[in-house]
């Protein structure tokens, strides 16, 4: 994960997302992963590209922080 990249982050364990836009908090490995830049992608987009990345198996149950 590239330090300091604002965008959407995926907690993998808890299935738990984050919109990171400051550099206050960046979330680090290895139960953060970096999903995408776009800050203002939906849930249901982000469960779909999580799917898609084969991050999660139930990406259904993926949630906001």
């Amino acid at each position: 994960m590239e330090q300091g990249k604002f965008g959407i982050y995926l907690n993998i364990k808890e299935l738990k997302v984050a919109r990171v836009n400051s550099p206050h908090w960046i979330p680090s490995p290895p139960n953060w992963v970096f999903l995408t830049p776009e800050v203002n992608m939906s849930l249901l987009k982000i469960r779909h590209l999580a799917r898609e990345k084969k991050l999660v198996s139930e990406s259904d149950r993926i949630v906001w922080m």
